[in-house]
Order: C-alpha cells, then structure tokens, then sequence
C-alpha cells in the first residue's frame, strides 16, 4: 500500500509577486502558475495550458467572471476560473480545467500544498 502526505512548500513571499500579474515557480517537475489578486488573496494553477499544451498561464491576463477571479490564456484566449480550475470559455473546443494548487500565506509567506 503506497502512502501519501500533504506537505507545505514555500514557493515565495507575497512581496515577490505583483498585483493581477501572474508569476511561475517549479515544484518538482511541475510548473505552477501563482497570482496575486487586487483582494490580497493568491490563487494557483497549473502552469500548462491543457488547450495549448505550452506552460504559459503565468503569463495569462487575469480578469474576473461576475465575482469569480480568472485567468485567459495568453495564446487562444480560453478563460480559467482560479478558484475552480475549470475553464469557462473553450472557444469552441472540448471542456478542460487547470489543476488548483492549494495556497496558504503565512508570515507574508506564500506556500503550496503538495502530495509526497
């Protein structure tokens, strides 16, 4: 029977990320994109984009749908729900969601919950 623990990892202080601008950081083998909301809140999600198939939503344009926080994909404009992953626009193409990444900030500290 293999196991499984939740671990917090510190990815940055909140200092280093920039209001409504997305900014990426490498757990593992995986990209994580980290936003930084206008309420002080941080949302993360994966970094690949599951239409594109590039590791771009760092770089996506944050916006909100009704009080719903999101991000649109820099390369095909498909539009994220950061609080869910699940995307909200296809533009056309078959349903998809970004992983959610569990945030916590503690002590102006931005870590994430990560499965070992």
């Amino acid at each position: 029977m293999t196991m499984t623990t939740d671990a917090l990892v510190r990815v940055c202080a909140v200092d280093d990320l920039t209001v409504e601008r997305g900014s990426a950081a490498l757990l593992g083998e995986e990209q994580v994109a980290l936003f930084l909301l206008a309420d002080g809140s941080v949302r993360a999600v994966d970094n690949l984009d599951p239409y594109s198939g590039a590791c771009v939503m760092s770089r996506g344009i944050v916006g909100t749908r009704g009080e719903r926080p999101t991000v649109a994909s820099p390369l095909h404009k498909q539009v994220f729900d950061l609080e869910t992953g699940q995307c909200l626009d296809t533009q056309g193409k078959p349903d998809a969601a970004l992983r959610v990444w569990p945030v916590t900030v503690v002590d102006g500290d931005v870590y994430i919950e990560v499965s070992r």
